[in-house]
């Protein structure tokens, strides 16, 4: 392996850190959002997807080690994940806000 496939698999996997950061972040926020609205249901499903992030954190530090075979694979499905929990936690961020509108509408 060269230096400039390091360097871009380094990039690429500072990318994917970058992104779990910010699903994070988001988990934080609304874990708060959900625990003042008392939203069970949405709690529960933070949790799980908290769950996921933390496996996907490993999955990045496995995809680091990886030979080059299965670094594409790895970074591929990687992606494809994090993008996914992206679309649930903003599901997650909707009906939350549904929740609050109605709440504050009563």
């Amino acid at each position: 392996m060269n230096i400039a496939t390091n360097a871009a698999r380094k990039a690429i996997c500072d990318k994917f850190a970058a992104r779990l950061h910010t699903v994070e972040a988001k988990l934080d926020t609304l874990r708060a959002q959900a625990e003042t609205t008392k939203a069970n249901v949405e709690i529960k499903t933070i949790t799980e997807l908290a769950a996921r992030k933390h496996m996907l954190e490993q999955r990045l530090q496995v995809m680091k080690r990886s030979e080059d075979a299965k670094w594409e694979q790895a970074k591929a499905d990687l992606e494809s994940q994090i993008t996914e929990m992206l679309t649930s936690l903003g599901q997650v961020e909707s009906r939350l806000k549904a929740m609050r509108t109605k709440h504050a509408s009563t």
